[in-house]
């Protein structure tokens, strides 16, 4: 198993918009295809939106990757609002793996 640290920041003043619209819109989506989310968090004072994903394995991440991103409705309707509300160019994806104490698994 294992997890990703997903750190997007944002346009300019859209952090808010952009949460909302994780909450309203891309969480629900991504839950419906099978994905696991533990967690979203806003970071206003650097203006960044944090998530995290978890995996049980490469295959499944494949899998769940090919059913969220290469989606019509992903393609369409989620993947082209996204530049408007955060800068994906500096977009930080982190791989990690628990600790045995962890109480995230």
């Amino acid at each position: 198993m294992f997890f990703e640290l997903r750190v997007y920041p944002m346009q300019p003043g859209k952090g808010q918009e952009f949460a909302k619209y994780m909450d309203d819109e891309i969480i629900p989506f991504q839950l419906s295809k099978g994905m696991t989310i533990l967690g979203s968090f806003l970071n206003d004072e650097e203006d960044t939106y944090v998530w995290i994903r978890r995996f049980a394995d490469e295959a499944e991440k494949d899998a769940l990757y090919d059913a969220v991103y290469n989606n019509d409705y992903w393609r369409n309707e989620v993947a082209p609002k996204l530049p408007a509300l955060m800068d994906g160019s500096r977009m930080q994806v982190t791989r990690l793996k628990a600790t045995p104490r962890s109480f995230m698994r």
